[in-house]
Parts: structure tokens; sequence; C-alpha cells
């Protein structure tokens, strides 16, 4: 370790460099002596270049200037150093805001506003206790060694001068899993009790949660009232009290199912488990809860948000990517803001918690999200950081919490698998975004035999074959401390590993486009085939896209090489079967003799082999028989061909259900006692209630539970026909792509911004953005774009909130996750109506499911998702275009019934959005 002096003194040194802000059409530099000089994109471009500027987020600004990026000094970086695991939307703007200023609309303000936040992100830094202080340098002086632009003004400010420690005791401040605290075991806590929660006291404590002086909202008040059905004792096995609640926008439905679960979770010792389909609401519902548990530490313990383990940082990772920092010390600096935030962070969540989604982007994945345990290579006990991991303490914690925040997908595997990391499943249930149960199901209970799952399973089992490439763990890797003294074991293990060679390897997409004859094994032969047969069969017109065809009649080489594969599958099959066993039978015939972190990790062991290996290859083997034999009526088979902008990335053989909700249920329905099903479109909008209730139902799963659903509506408190307006287009020709761009250039120059264009199609996406980003410049209008800003869609969500002025393009992701209440967001832009679209899985649910009546049924939903987008709050008004003059009338129950949609030409939707948006003042 190193001495960092007893009286450190801190300095203000701030790099000698100009601020600069990238505007629409030009570059404004600040120098540090207070002049002022605005050059267009070019000049800036070079002065950037040799002055090396201090700027907001230099991978966007190098962007907006239509150059590579430069060096600079990233203000975020600074920030991410000082304030680790904060929130910050990653613009001049919103590092103003975070820094407690008043943002500035103009370029020169913004400049000095920058010039403000460095200065007082220096001061806290000279201000930290000095503990605080002292962990800080810790990692400063690595990074200041890899020649980290900020190096020389966060030492001074720490007070760190002189040469600091010796170059291998340097890096011991990254070291961070010393300074952790260790998680400790607990024996595990009883059932829940079966007591109901009383109506009145869920009112009461939604009164509580919202506080003195709150808007009344008897819309609330009755929601959390009908949901304390879900919370009643169960009477029958297997058969969980269900309750369908469609709350209209506004309704306040989170705070509606937080007060009764929050009053059951009490009186009952036990979970209730909120499950979202999106990370955003994930985190919304997390920051509502602050509400019920004011003190942090109290909520701590109280309330755990729950993801994948592929979410989670991982120590052992972390670590490993530290080896190389003697011969490449600037790795230093991603790896310290990294330790920063792993140094601050809650609980450890990479994706969606505390973590800076814009840190990815400033230092790459390499050094962010590769260091999550992605592939599934977790060594559990026998990780020297086990008892510091951020997932078993999230795992545990989970235990003893009253309110767990996880997802669908986490909620569907542990329902498959009976339990995630032991064999304890929930009672109690709130799906939020219900409307999505159907779709997060059917990815959750699919099976793929493609190229890219059989590689990863490859991987998984061999590990990094390639050495040197990469840090992936393979079976041995992972068991090793455990195999070397067990020759059973042992042989068992290597067993699996020659078995495994059938799977496809490094490189096999290559080979597979070179034909059958360059294939290597089995499944690389049968993955050719399939390519063979898909390109036979389709049409001219598909080539630039994802391509699928039936799997029936299959060509004698599908067949032939679906034979070899399942014979090499079975014998896969059959020793990882065998080393189950062999596990399995040590931890019952030692069970005296195992210590509790072995026994962890042969318990760990049998758990991801079922997960990863036995159900995996089971249900490849009975894809593969399928196409011999009848497939299953509950399924759907094809063969498809991959692609992204025109490219090849993964072939293979799909199965899904075709109502994937039948394995929901019956996954859910034995352990359950009760469930709340919630979300502002549950029901269709044919205008039969029936129907529409039975759509609700289908869509859920409710359908094929014991007990019939109890049903609750509650309508928007919104008055939507004084704010909106909705106008669909009648003169436009849809596939010109001129004709569209310039409608949407024409609609958000009267809007002035705070704009949202949907798309149904990334293509078409892409042609309006190249036609739209030059004018929309000139205007002074800033034009977000996801699948073409380098950013998550989090991040572009984040920016888009905050300068109220921008435009954003997005596809269903911003459809589904956009949340902006107030003026950033008053008009929406759909290109056509958003049906599904026509491939073999919908065209075998389309049969299933009510014929022509399921399109219609899916894109209503599509455009309800839509225009609940535009008003979040009681105050906003907001317009909704749709350029499709081939809206079907039977489709507008899609919007709130009080709204008149207008069929008008697209002159009179620019004049009435401007004059809707933008009203005269009096006189």
């Amino acid at each position: 370790m190193f001495d960092d002096r007893s009286d450190p003194t801190p300095k203000f040194l701030p790099p000698n460099a100009p601020i600069m802000v990238v505007g629409l059409r030009h570059a404004v530099f600040l120098t540090p002596d207070g002049e002022v000089e605005e050059l267009p994109h070019g000049a800036a471009v070079k002065r950037a270049r040799a002055q090396r500027p201090i700027l907001v987020h230099t991978p966007a600004s190098a962007r907006r200037m239509k150059s590579d990026p430069f060096p600079a000094h990233d203000l975020l970086e600074l920030f991410a150093f000082v304030r680790p695991a904060q929130f910050c939307v990653p613009t001049p703007r919103g590092l103003a805001l975070a820094t407690g200023q008043s943002p500035s609309e103009d370029l020169i303000g913004q400049a000095e506003a920058l010039a403000e936040a460095m200065k007082r992100l220096l001061q806290e830094l000279a201000t930290l206790p000095r503990e605080k202080r002292s962990r800080a340098l810790s990692i400063a002086w690595p990074m200041a060694r890899g020649q980290w632009m900020w190096g020389i003004p966060v030492l001074a400010a720490l007070g760190g001068d002189g040469d600091g420690p010796h170059k291998f005791a340097v890096y011991e401040g990254l070291k961070i899993w010393k300074k952790l605290g260790e998680w400790a075991e607990h024996a595990p806590p009883p059932p829940p009790g079966n007591n109901p929660v009383d109506p009145k006291d869920a009112r009461d404590r939604l009164k509580k949660l919202l506080g003195e002086g709150a808007e009344d909202r008897p819309q609330q008040a009755d929601y959390a009232s009908a949901v304390c059905s879900a919370f009643a004792p169960r009477t029958a096995e297997g058969t969980p009290n269900i309750v369908l609640a469609e709350a209209g926008t506004g309704t306040g439905k989170t705070l509606g199912y937080v007060a009764p679960a929050s009053v059951w979770a009490e009186k009952n010792d036990g979970a209730v488990w909120i499950s979202t389909y999106t990370r955003n609401l994930q985190r919304q519902i997390d920051q509502e809860l602050d509400r019920l548990y004011d003190d942090p530490k109290d909520k701590r313990l109280k309330v755990v948000v729950r993801k994948g383990r592929e979410n989670y940082f991982c120590l052992l990772n972390f670590e490993e990517a530290q080896r190389p920092l003697v011969q490449n010390p600037h790795q230093a600096i991603p790896l310290g803001l990294i330790a920063r935030w792993a140094a601050t962070t809650r609980d450890g969540d990479m994706v969606g918690g505390d973590f800076p989604a814009w840190l990815t982007e400033l230092i790459g994945s390499r050094f962010t999200s590769a260091l999550a345990d992605q592939r599934g290579e977790c060594i559990y006990a026998a990780c020297p950081h086990y008892s510091r991991c951020f997932v078993e303490k999230t795992v545990r914690r989970a235990r003893s919490a009253e309110i767990v925040v996880a997802n669908h997908a986490l909620v569907m595997v542990q329902a498959a698998l009976g339990g995630l990391d032991d064999a304890s499943m929930p009672t109690r249930y709130v799906f939020d975004e219900g409307h999505h149960l159907f779709d997060a199901a059917d990815k959750a209970f699919s099976a793929h035999l493609t190229g890219q799952e059989g590689a990863e399973l490859r991987r998984w089992l061999l590990g990094a074959e390639n050495k040197g490439q990469s840090r992936a763990r393979g079976l041995k890797q992972r068991l090793e401390s455990l195999i070397t003294d067990r020759d059973e074991l042992r042989d068992a293990v290597n067993a699996v590993i020659v078995a495994a060679q059938c799977l496809p390897e490094q490189g096999w997409l290559m080979r597979i486009h070179d034909g059958a004859e360059h294939a290597k094994g089995p499944a690389e032969t049968f993955l050719a085939h399939i390519r063979a047969q898909v390109m036979a069969r389709a049409s001219d017109g598909d080539r630039g896209y994802s391509i699928e065809t039936d799997c029936k009649p299959a060509i004698d080489p599908v067949l032939a090489s679906a034979a070899d594969l399942d014979r090499a599958l079975t014998a896969l099959e059959k020793p990882a079967k065998a080393l189950i066993k062999i596990i399995a039978h040590m931890l019952d015939e030692k069970a005296d003799e195992l210590e509790s972190a072995e026994r962890q990790r042969l318990d760990a062991a049998i758990r991801s082999l079922e997960r990863r290996a036995i159900m995996q290859v089971a249900a490849w083997r009975a894809m593969l028989e399928s196409l011999v034999d009848a497939t299953p009526a509950e399924f759907v088979d094809w063969f498809a061909i991959e692609r992204q902008f025109g490219r090849d990335f993964d072939i293979g053989m799909h199965r899904h259900h075709i109502d994937p909700t039948l394995p929901l249920t019956a996954a859910l329905a034995p352990s359950a006692h009760g469930l709340v099903i919630t979300s502002a479109t549950l029901r269709d909008g044919t205008g039969d209630e029936m129907f529409d209730w039975a759509v609700a139902e289908d869509r859920t799963g409710a359908s094929h539970m014991p007990m019939p659903a109890i049903r609750a509506a509650m309508k928007s408190p919104y008055d939507y026909a004084k704010q909106t307006r909705v106008f669909i287009i009648n003169d436009l020709g849809r596939d010109n792509p001129d004709h569209v761009a310039a409608a949407y250039r024409e609609l958000f120059l009267a809007s002035g911004g705070g704009a949202l264009g949907l798309f149904t199609a990334i293509t078409r996406l892409r042609a309006v953005y190249e036609r739209l980003s030059g004018p929309l410049d000139d205007a002074g209008l800033q034009l977000l774009a996801q699948h073409i800003d380098g950013m998550d869609v989090s991040t572009l969500i984040d920016i888009f909130r905050v300068e109220r002025d921008a435009c954003l393009l997005g596809t269903d992701a911003i459809r589904d996750g956009v949340d902006v209440p107030g003026d950033s967001l008053r008009l929406i832009v759909f290109d056509r109506v958003p049906w599904p679209r026509p491939d073999i899985l919908h065209r075998a649910r389309k049969a299933a499911f009510h014929g022509a009546r399921y399109d219609d049924m899916l894109t209503r939903l599509r455009m309800k998702q839509a225009f609940g987008r535009l008003v979040r709050r009681a105050d906003d008004r907001g317009v909704f275009v749709l350029l499709d003059n081939r809206m079907p009338s039977r489709l507008l129950g899609a919007f709130p019934d009080d709204v008149e949609v207008q069929r008008v030409g697209m002159r009179e939707a620019i004049e009435q959005t401007r004059a809707f948006l933008h009203p005269k003042s009096p006189g």
C-alpha cells in the first residue's frame, strides 16, 4: 500500500483547455480566460483535435460534427469519478441540472455552466472526508499513471502531490473487492401467513403513500380496493386468486397495487413480487417505493430489485481484467471509473440500475457489460469473491424482503425451473405491463436449434478454445477443484467435453456459407442443409431480410443430417445426465463430509447443467424427431436465416408454443396463491365488452387458470377530448420515402420539436433520418434516433426528456418504453398502421385465435400503447398523427372514446397541429 499523506492539501488545477459545446450548426469555445468564439463544425473539429477541449459526451459531440472521435476532457468521466452511481443526463443541460444549476438555452450559457460544473465537481473532491478522499486517491493514482485526461486536476483536488505509489502498489486501489462487505447466511424464513388484506386497510395505506394535500383520485382508491382480492387466502391447491385490472393512464396504478401489496407483506411476513416487462419500469417502481420506505436503510432491507445474473457486475471478471495493467497502464482509466462505481453501487446492477448507461459508449463494452456474467460461467462458492458477490447478496436479501421488483423474463425462468437459486417460489405476484405476458412467455418457453445457440452451449461446456482471446471458463474450469481427487467425476466431465465437440465451432457461419462440405461436425452440417432449404424456397424479394420457410416437407439432406445430429446430441445428453447423477450421489452419500461451500457448488452445478444442457438438448432432440414424425399440435416449427442489414447472423430451426400462456400457467398455478395482472391496455378495443375481456384473459393466461379471474377496469382521469388531437392523413403517398420524410419534417417543425417519430421498420426509420437531419438542424431542432445514435434506448429517452425541443425517432422499444411527462413530448407521428408481421408463427396463431380479429387485436394494442405515451399528466397536451390512409375504422377503438379522430390532408394536419400546440396569445 502507499502513504496517502497525513494532511494532503487540495488544489484547484483545471485543465488548460477551452470548454466546447457543440450546437446543431456550429460549436462554441470558451477559453480559460473567458474569451468566446463560435466556429462552424469543420473548423471546430480541427481546433478540438489540436486543443483537447473540455466537453460533454465526446462520441455524441463528434457524431454531431460528422467527425471521428478525438481526444478530449470529457466531463462525464469526471462526473462518473466524483459522483459514482448517480444519475446524469449526458448533455450540457443534463450536467448543469445534475450540478445544481439552471440550464441555459444558448450555447454560450451552456459553456459557462460547464465551467461551473467542472469547478463544483473538483471542489467536491477537495472537500471529501479524509477516508473517502483516501479511497478516491487510491483509484486516481493508477488512472493518472494511465494518462487519464483528468488525472492531474483530480490528483490536485485530492491533494495527491509527488510521484505517488510504486508502479506495482499503484494498482492496489483498484482491488475494491477487499473493501466490500460480506453477506451472511441466515436460516430460511418460514412460509408467509394467509391473512387477507381489507380494502379499507389498502385505502388507508394508499392515502399515507400519497401524503397530505395529494390530489384526490377516486379511481386510484377503487383500484387499490379491487386488487385486494388477489391477496386473499387460496381456497384450493393449484387455484390462485387472479385479478385482471385495467387502469387507464393517470390512474396511479403503481401506488394503487403497492398499497395492498405492502399491507399483505407486513401482515404475513412474506414477499410480494412485482414483475415488469421493461427495465425502465423496474427503475420507476423502485423510485416510487421511496414513498413507502423513506429511510434508505429501511428500504434496503425491505426492497430488492432482482434480475438475471447476466445483469450484475462480476468481481472475478473485474479481477481478471486487471491482470494486464502493468503492461497496459492506460487500461486503468476505464477500470478506475468502474472501480469507483462498484465501490458505491447499491446492488451491482449494470443494466438499468445505478450504472450510467452512457459510460459504456465512453469506455467500451469490454470494460463495462463484458464484466457481467453474461455467459453463465459463475463458479459460485469456488470464487474467491463469493462472500462479497453482488448477485449472492441480492439473492439473500430477496429471501427476507417485503417487496421484490423483478422482470417477466426472470419470473418465467424461475417458474419453469421451480426456483432459481433455491427451491423457493413466491406466492404473490403483481404483473405490471401485463399486456406483455404473452410475449414474455413466448420468449421464455421457446426453443431454438441455431448456430448461435449451439456455439453458446459449446463455449459454456468447453470454455475458450482460442486461449488469450477470451476469459470464458468451461465446465472443467468451473468444477476444477472438485474433480481433482475424484476420478469418477473427472471422467464424467471429460466425457461431456468430448461429446460437446459435435456443436458448432468458432467460425461456423463462414463455413456454412461455403456449403455443407466445409462444415465441421453434425450440427454445422445440419445448419448448412437448413440454409440450403430456406434459400431454395425464399422469394427473390426476401433476399435482403431475415427469411424463413416451413420445415416440411424437408429436403433429403436435412433429414439425413438431422438423424446424425440427433445421435450426436444423444451422445452428449447421456454423459451430462450421468454427471448430474454422480454429483447428486455425492451430495447424498457425503452429506456429513461436504463443507457448505462445496455443497453449494455441487448443487449449483446440477441446476446449471439441467438448465443449460439437459433441458436444451432434450428440446433440440424433440424438434429433430418432429422432422420425421408429426409436430405436436401445441407447437409450430420453422427454419430461418436471421439477418441484420442484409447480412446473416444466425441460422437454424425454431419451435414456439402456439399459446405460450399454457406453459406459463402450468408453471405458476401450483405455487402461486394470488396474481394481479395489470396494465393500461389489457383489453381489446372492439366495443364488444365480453370479447374484449376474453382477449385479456387469453393474452395473460387467465383463461387457463382453474379459478375465474376477477375483472376490474378504471377509466383514465384525463380529458382526452380537450388534451389531445388525432389526425389520420388521407393524401400522403406512404410508399414514397421523400413524401414521408417531408411529412415528418413539417409536422416536427409545426410542433417546434418535442416530437416522437415511430416506425414499423428500421429501414424506413433510417431513410427518413437521412432526409430529416439537415432540415431539423437548420431549424435548430436536435434529432435523436434509435439504431443510429450509438446510445442505448434508456439514454436516448433521458436526453429526449431533458432537451425540451428535441425530436426522437424509434421503433418498438421506444413505443413501449417512453415515459415523458410534460412538454418534452407533445407530438407523436406514426409512419403506418402497425400490422403484425405475416410470418409462420403469426400464421399459426392467427388460425388459433379468432382469425382476422387476431390481426386487428395486435394492431389496436400497438396503437393504444403508442397513443398512451402522449398524455402522462393532467396538464399535458399532445397531437397524434398517423401517416397512413389505409387505417380501417374498425381499429379506431385503439383511441379513447371521447377523442374525435379526424381524417385530414397533410396541410390541414400541419396547421391544426401548430394551432393546437401553440395557440396565439389573446390580443
